[in-house]
């Protein structure tokens, strides 16, 4: 398996493939690779002839006084879970072969990206937005990868790729979870001992809620307050949002219909994790 920061030699690679007539497959990510992680790189072994894993800590969706600096790099242990699960190829930038000095140009989108995660970090979804984007024309992938954990980020990929023509197909995969429930992220290394027992309150509510819509309840509003009735009983949980939205357009609901998506970001001291459960109707 090889390793490269360069953009050029990421393009060749995936042309000489392309030569060849194979399929390529994308998972963009931002190292620190778990098993949630490994989840995606496997499916994209099975449905793809070449995969490329992206390991880039995106500055530009980092907010003001968001964690970019304390955000956790091992790109050794990366490398060995990538090669483990039959990825072709890493592509670690450092940020200035992603960004000129004088970079300028980005990706907006309104609706999708505004509530949930991006009420509370305005900049976020330009940033990701503008790095998927990014990312797709440097590997010009078949298919690219996604966590259903970042559920909201999802729709917003599903969003740019039918606005833009984009000529990929968006794979989204379940959360994976630890044995006690608590959905994999990077982010729970930021723990400790007694904050990682508190964090259990998320996939507790995440469980109760998703117990209720399958059990019968149909009202958006009752299944919320029900989700952060459980959350307001840990006294290190400080809850950002508890919504029930749909699942493509990110838009309140008035009734249970369709694709529901119901999502969660709550803090847990100074770390902030997220949760979901989605539920067709």
């Amino acid at each position: 398996m090889k390793i490269t920061g360069s953009i050029r030699e990421v393009r060749e690679l995936v042309k000489e493939w392309k030569r060849q007539g194979l399929s390529v497959g994308l998972v963009p990510t931002m190292g620190y690779l778990h098993e949630g992680h490994k989840s995606l790189i496997d499916r994209a072994v099975a449905e793809n002839d070449r995969v490329v894993v992206s390991d880039f800590v995106n500055p530009i969706q980092f907010g003001a006084n968001e964690d970019l600096a304390d955000y956790p790099r091992d790109i050794e242990a990366d490398k060995r879970l990538c090669e483990a699960a039959g990825a072709d190829l890493i592509f670690h930038p450092a940020p200035e072969e992603m960004y000129a000095p004088d970079f300028s140009t980005y990706v907006e989108m309104q609706q999708v990206s505004e509530r949930l995660c991006g009420k509370s970090r305005p900049t976020h979804f330009r940033g990701v937005c503008t790095v998927v984007c990014k990312l797709f024309h440097i590997v010009n992938p078949d298919q690219a990868y996604f966590g259903q954990k970042d559920a909201q980020q999802l729709a917003v990929i599903r969003r740019m790729v039918r606005d833009l023509d984009l000529d990929i197909r968006i794979v989204g995969c379940p959360i994976v979870r630890e044995a006690d429930g608590l959905a994999k992220s990077s982010r729970n290394t930021y723990l400790n001992e007694e904050e990682r027992k508190a964090a259990l309150v998320l996939s507790k509510a995440i469980f109760h809620g998703e117990a209720l819509a399958k059990g019968g309840e149909r009202r958006p509003d009752v299944i919320a307050d029900e989700m952060a009735k459980i959350i307001k009983a840990e006294p290190m949980a400080r809850i950002d949002y508890v919504e029930l939205v749909d699942a493509d357009t990110i838009c309140p609901l008035q009734k249970m219909q369709g694709r529901v998506l119901a999502a969660i970001a709550v803090f847990i001291g100074k770390t902030r994790l997220i949760d979901n459960f989605i539920l067709e109707l």
